[in-house]
């Protein structure tokens, strides 16, 4: 048995087959097919189902995993103890991100381009999911640090935050839908969209499960028509007139795009959160934990709106 083999048995595992997987690794795929049938014939039992079309473990192979994972992360301290006297920081950072979240709150590309130049052997892997998946991710280690949406002031057990975005929900509308006709001011009670349609993030997201909790206490259903993972093709479907979109204020709470009329839901207000998350005992390799300083330090502290 070989670290190496270990460590491709896992990549399979997360990339959910071998092609990915291949890529990933930069190996060919004949060749990676073969080391693992190499230590699935050492250990004498299979470790992954290939009958379906997503490569998944066995049930054997769902128990050694946490296994290979131990030994890769131990083989890793042993570098990252002999780098720390010579000062090189290398490894794998794996960092998740929820779509559209971070647009005007800090430029991810740029930060992570400014650490790949300070750190060049750290290799950042970066994806994106719904909150939900990331957090659940999050706590089972697969993730070193996340960027999410939430609907709670503060981290699950087993996490830690740091909020970057605190906003209102806002109502964005046509300028010639009727649903302006029975609105003055510049807010609206949440009660007002009862069975009007709406246009809002999937389910999993921060901002969904807020709206959904919020009108649960207005003794309603959100009548959600329209979803996307963009907050802009949420404004673009608004502007059509195909119904009013539920998103976070946006600075200074101007009209999304100028073809958009913006009111504040209240009674309940609602929030949208974003946030820095990561395990609460903090990430287990010095990459991501210098990662998450650098992060904790360039993100913006939310204002109050």
């Amino acid at each position: 048995m070989e670290l190496r083999q270990l460590r491709y048995f896992v990549c399979v595992v997360e990339e959910g087959g071998f092609t990915r997987a291949a890529a990933r690794l930069h190996l060919a795929q004949p060749g990676l097919s073969a080391q693992i049938r190499q230590l699935e014939k050492e250990l004498g039992q299979p470790l992954l189902d290939r009958s379906a079309r997503s490569v998944t473990p066995t049930e054997v192979g769902r128990a050694v995993l946490p296994y290979a994972r131990a030994a890769l992360a131990a083989a890793d301290s042993v570098r990252q103890t002999v780098d720390a006297y010579t000062g090189l920081l290398r490894g794998r950072v794996t960092l998740g991100l929820v779509s559209g979240a971070t647009g005007h709150a800090f430029d991810i590309a740029a930060l992570l381009a400014d650490f790949h130049d300070d750190h060049p052997s750290v290799e950042v892997a970066l994806t994106e999911d719904t909150t939900e998946r990331m957090q659940e991710a999050l706590l089972a280690g697969e993730l070193d640090i996340a960027v999410l949406g939430t609907a709670e002031e503060g981290p699950p057990p087993g996490a830690a935050f740091q909020t970057v975005i605190d906003v209102p929900l806002v109502a964005a509308v046509a300028p010639r839908d009727p649903f302006l006709d029975c609105v003055s001011g510049a807010s609206v009670p949440l009660a007002e969209l009862r069975d009007r349609p709406l246009i809002c993030l999937p389910r999993g997201t921060g901002v969904r499960t807020a709206l959904e909790r919020g009108c649960a206490s207005a003794g309603f259903r959100p009548r959600v028509v329209f979803e996307a993972a963009a907050p802009h093709v949420l404004t673009q479907l608004a502007a059509r007139g195909l119904g009013i979109a539920v998103l976070p204020a946006g600075e200074n709470e101007s009209p999304f795009d100028g073809h958009l009329r913006t009111l504040r839901i209240v009674r309940p207000e609602m929030r949208a959160r974003v946030a820095l998350a990561w395990q609460a005992g903090g990430p287990s390799s010095p990459a991501a934990r210098v990662l998450l300083d650098r992060l904790r330090e360039v993100v913006p502290k939310p204002h109050d709106t």
